[in-house]
């Protein structure tokens, strides 16, 4: 029987940090300069850079009491890509899908480069467009 990688352990204890809502131990795998891209079009979606922009896409999430239940963890000499359940319990309407993460990590063995896919993107679109509003113009713009 061969060791679990090390690699896949820290995204296992991300997820239990994430499902515990302990953010200092989610921060705790990311590398300071991290960057999370969200797939899709809307609102939460785009590359958040930073564990500061990270934490704060967990804090919307949460609002819908957002659950990522991990099915599969592969990994190699770079990257972990995990496969989970994706669910909502609150909300306007409900999302439940697959997802995929890719996880990067750099040469001191943090994450410095997540990249999420979903099996169906247009279900989350739609979710996160009825529960999360854009800011009104001018307060949008930087």
């Amino acid at each position: 029987m061969s060791a679990k990688d090390p690699k896949v352990e820290a995204i296992e204890q991300f997820f239990t940090a994430y499902a515990a809502g302990d953010m200092d131990a989610m921060s705790a795998v990311l590398a300071a300069d991290i960057e999370w891209t969200v797939s899709g079009r809307h609102p939460l979606s785009g590359v958040k850079r930073g564990v500061a922009e990270v934490r704060s896409l967990v804090d919307q999430l949460g609002k819908t009491a957002f659950k990522a239940d991990p099915i599969f963890f592969g990994s190699n000499d770079d990257y972990v890509v995990d496969v989970h359940r994706s669910r909502t319990a609150e909300g306007i309407g409900n999302m439940d899908t697959v997802s995929a993460l890719v996880w990067h990590f750099n040469t001191d063995g943090q994450v410095d480069r997540v990249i999420n896919l979903s099996s169906d993107q247009h279900q989350i679109d739609n979710f996160i467009w009825d529960n999360f509003a854009l800011a009104p113009l001018p307060d949008r713009l930087g």
